[in-house]
């Protein structure tokens, strides 16, 4: 299983870097995790966007979710002609709320591109080889965490999450565990967001492998993240950066 980032900044997308994004390959399945702001041009880079198996959008905030329009686009005109539905799997209503903000043409073009399904708290997907697993966290209502297995791997996004128990639960025994952690110190609390440390501590408490911080408020010092989260967490710290790429292993 092979983990590529393609967006780690929080709420809008500072120089050179993206809102959230992940592309996750296993066993020949693209699965893409999240489709913010400038997500598509990161894809593009490593891979044909029209040949994603899925995407998941985990919640209704449009840094997860803006680059659906383009991804669209790009399914609906591609030069030989619309391409077959791809599977979407979000939020029930969510999609809706999405198409809403188009013409009643464009809207029906969103709905042509893809292939609506509705997440489930608790429910696996099966997309070829990986199965992917949604889990309610702690943030708006609703949020998924996603835990992708494959080949007794076990990767865990948590998503956006207040640290608590239900993003305990999610992350326990992950190889990685690729973790929010939006805030800095000084405003740990006051959003449903994690800290570095807070994610370190995540890490350490589900017995992780290693811990990637992605989802950083773009004025965050990443290296000053780095440290607070190893601190807590005592294991292996990667600050998400844009086109990295990690392998998930035993």
């Amino acid at each position: 299983m092979r983990l590529t980032v393609l967006g780690s900044a929080a709420s809008y997308p500072d120089a050179g870097r993206a809102c959230a994004g992940h592309l996750v390959t296993a066993d020949g399945a693209r699965v893409l995790m999240d489709c913010g702001n400038g997500v598509l041009a990161n894809l593009g880079r490593v891979t044909d966007p029209t040949t994603l198996d899925a995407v998941f959008i985990t919640h209704g905030h449009t840094d997860h979710f803006a680059d659906l329009y383009a991804l669209q686009a790009a399914l609906r005109y591609a030069p030989a002609g619309a391409l077959p539905p791809l599977p979407l799997y979000l939020p029930a209503g969510l999609f809706d709320r999405i198409a809403s903000v188009l013409s009643v043409r464009g809207a029906q073009e969103l709905a042509e591109a893809f292939e609506v399904r509705p997440l489930k708290e608790g429910e696996p997907v099966r997309v070829g080889g990986l199965c992917v697993t949604p889990r309610r966290v702690d943030h708006v209502d609703p949020t998924y965490a996603l835990v992708a297995e494959s080949d007794d791997l076990r990767l865990v996004y948590t998503s956006d999450t207040a640290y608590g128990a239900a993003a305990l639960e999610t992350a326990r025994g992950a190889q990685v565990l690729l973790a929010e952690a939006t805030l800095p110190p000084a405003y740990a609390g006051r959003a449903a967001h994690m800290t570095p440390a807070e994610a370190g501590d995540l890490a350490r408490e589900a017995d992780a492998g290693t811990l990637v911080l992605t989802h950083l408020w773009p004025t965050v010092d990443r290296a000053a993240a780095a440290r607070e989260a190893g601190e807590r967490f005592g294991g292996r710290v990667i600050v998400a950066d844009e086109l990295e790429t990690i392998d998930i292993d035993r």
